[in-house]
């Protein structure tokens, strides 16, 4: 026979649901905007992710306002994530200098291979380059910043060796003769640093805005374009194969 409910018993039951109901209503409701939100990641992904972002950091706030948290915020991750991929601020601002010199030999390759006449062939490349650092002058500037960079890093080192041997194809084409990266005449060398230094001094100018007073002196219309042909020509002429 069941045992009758005491009122006391009756009482604790009823009021158990309404404590679960209170507890329930008590706690403050989930905000949307209260956590943090991160943009998700494929594992693979998010390290070309964050070069990305440290790209368009560099571009738009120069070298002065790149620093891993500042990525990490572009890229929409943890602080955590940059140190995780690339230790430090060296070690981020090596591989993207990489990247740089990535972009940079594809443009110039880019550029040989749409020329049609030898000499087009031959100033392809010098017009590529400074192409190249007027589209990014940020990524160009950091490429080119040696005591911010570790080269004992393999992306960068092979990177860097990459855009040598294209300089250095470059020339020999122009000279008519095979030029070996790894073992140089005195005039080849010469003609290399001559090459590289004319085309980079001119680029270096041309950012800083130190060509202004020449070309304004110049005839109607000339460009820069214009007058960096005339400096690769004008001295060697003589040796550009016919057209």
């Amino acid at each position: 026979m069941t045992k009758p409910e005491t009122k006391s018993e009756t009482a604790r039951s009823s009021r158990a649901p309404r404590r679960t109901r209170s507890a329930a209503a008590s706690r403050p409701p989930r905000r949307p905007g209260s956590a943090k939100t991160e943009t998700p990641y494929h594992h693979g992904a998010l390290r070309e992710a964050l070069l990305q972002a440290a790209e368009r950091v560099l571009e738009r706030d120069g070298l002065a306002g790149l620093t891993l948290r500042a990525v990490a915020r572009e890229a929409g991750v943890s602080h955590a994530a940059p140190t995780h991929h690339f230790g430090d601020l060296t070690g981020l601002l090596s591989e993207l200098a990489a990247v740089g010199f990535r972009q940079f030999n594809a443009a110039m390759a880019a550029s040989s291979d749409a020329a049609s006449t030898p000499l087009e062939h031959a100033l392809a490349r010098p017009k590529a380059y400074v192409a190249y650092a007027q589209a990014h002058p940020g990524m160009y500037g950091i490429m080119f910043r040696t005591e911010r960079l570790d080269y004992t890093r393999p992306s960068l080192h092979e990177a860097a060796e990459a855009s040598f041997a294209g300089l250095a194809n470059a020339v020999g084409m122009m000279r008519q003769e095979q030029i070996s990266e790894d073992a140089l005449t005195l005039n080849q060398g010469a003609a290399i640093a001559r090459a590289w230094s004319m085309v980079h001094g001119f680029t270096t100018l041309l950012l800083d805005g130190r060509l202004k007073d020449i070309l304004e002196r110049l005839p109607e219309g000339t460009t820069a374009e214009r007058l960096l042909e005339a400096m690769l020509t004008a001295p060697i002429t003589a040796k550009l194969p016919s057209r």
